[in-house]
């Protein structure tokens, strides 16, 4: 059976994720199209600012957990085989105050500051936090084994494994989702996955207006925290604030973190929020800075913004019959692009497979 040309529209985690993923088949002559690349740092670029980390936010018994589920399997195989990925395990403390009960953070973080969440039998280790390990104004947490992604080299490792699989790569910036149907590597492009994030709400064929952004801003610094991820279950900034922090591997730094605006399009750094942020790490985290407690004593690589691209209603990934053919999307992740990255980018083969069967064909 001749192969049939796949173009994916996008090189963030999703797209690249898709394209491997769907390389691993060896039924496809695949091409990523796309504006940024691994190693580009833009506004419109989301990746390369996300933390990046495994820990669940969905809902039990939905289409989000079963992503985040299957992505899990993925990412443990990654720390614990592949090294050279910039995965690995860290353990992550969720730690939670009965003030913010009521607040949106609390809302939206409802499944993670469970006890009992879903992900119990899934995650490694998970347990509840004897009172005595909490710290002062905290009343209740859980902790279990996670892992942490070293975007700057993940990124690069995903893209490295889709040339070994034999994907081509192009630099294009799209006005509409048809434009792709010029970029295959062959005359005939048979169908399109469309990965394009937060630009999907803005991008011809598609123009999604359920997609917009929740600015994300962080500090990268070179202090160590012990080898732990936290993630408080609110702060004393508001609701559109939080408090999380993260070490990555191989000498990567730490996250500290962050807010969630959304509708907020600002890319520039905000300094009164970084130094809210610094202030609740150091004092969420005293390992960051010796004990001593201070903002000064972190040592900054740099600041960083992203926006993530939340769809209301939930991520995308489905097939859709255009006028120009088949397409196959896979966008609107939010904060869970990477921890339900290979969830998605299995339901794309899935779809993919369909689309490309005589029978879907002829629908």
């Amino acid at each position: 059976m001749a192969q049939k040309n796949i173009v994916v529209v996008g090189a963030g985690v999703a797209g690249l994720t898709s394209a491997y993923l769907l390389s691993q088949t060896r039924q496809y002559n695949i091409t990523v199209v796309a504006k940024h690349m691994p190693g580009d740092y833009d506004i419109e670029y989301a990746s390369p600012w996300a933390g990046a980390n495994y820990m669940p936010v969905s809902l039990r018994d939905t289409k989000a957990a079963e992503w985040d589920r299957d992505t899990w399997y993925a990412l443990e195989d990654l720390a614990r085989n592949r090294p050279e990925s910039g995965v690995h395990f860290q353990e992550c403390e969720i730690l939670s105050r009965d003030k913010d009960s009521q607040s949106a953070t609390a809302e939206w973080f409802a499944e993670l500051l469970s006890p009992s969440p879903w992900f119990k039998h899934v995650v490694p280790n998970f347990r509840i936090l004897p009172t005595d390990k909490l710290g002062s104004g905290i009343q209740s947490g859980t902790i279990f084994t996670s892992v942490c992604i070293n975007t700057a080299i993940y990124l690069p490792w995903l893209l490295s494994q889709c040339v070994k699989g034999g994907v081509t790569f192009k630099r294009a910036s799209l006005e509409d989702l048809t434009d792709a149907l010029a970029l295959g590597s062959q005359e005939k492009v048979d169908l399109i996955v469309n990965c394009t994030g937060l630009g999907a709400s803005k991008l011809g064929g598609v123009r999604d207006t359920a997609v917009v952004p929740a600015r994300g801003q962080i500090v990268l610094v070179r202090n160590g925290n012990g080898g732990k991820m936290v993630n408080l279950s609110g702060t004393d900034d508001g609701d559109q604030e939080a408090c999380y922090v993260m070490t990555r591997a191989v000498g990567g730094g730490t996250i500290i973190g962050g807010s969630y605006q959304k509708g907020d399009w600002n890319p520039e750094v905000d300094h009164e929020l970084a130094h809210r942020i610094m202030q609740r790490a150091v004092k969420a985290c005293p390992d960051l800075t010796g004990g001593s407690g201070k903002v000064e004593d972190l040592d900054v690589i740099r600041h960083g913004v992203g926006l993530r691209p939340v769809r209301e209603g939930g991520a995308r990934v489905e097939r859709e019959r255009m006028s120009s053919g088949w397409v196959v999307h896979n966008y609107g992740h939010g904060g869970a692009g990477y921890q339900s990255s290979y969830g998605c980018a299995q339901g794309v083969v899935r779809l993919v497979k369909e689309v490309t069967s005589a029978k879907v064909s002829k629908l």
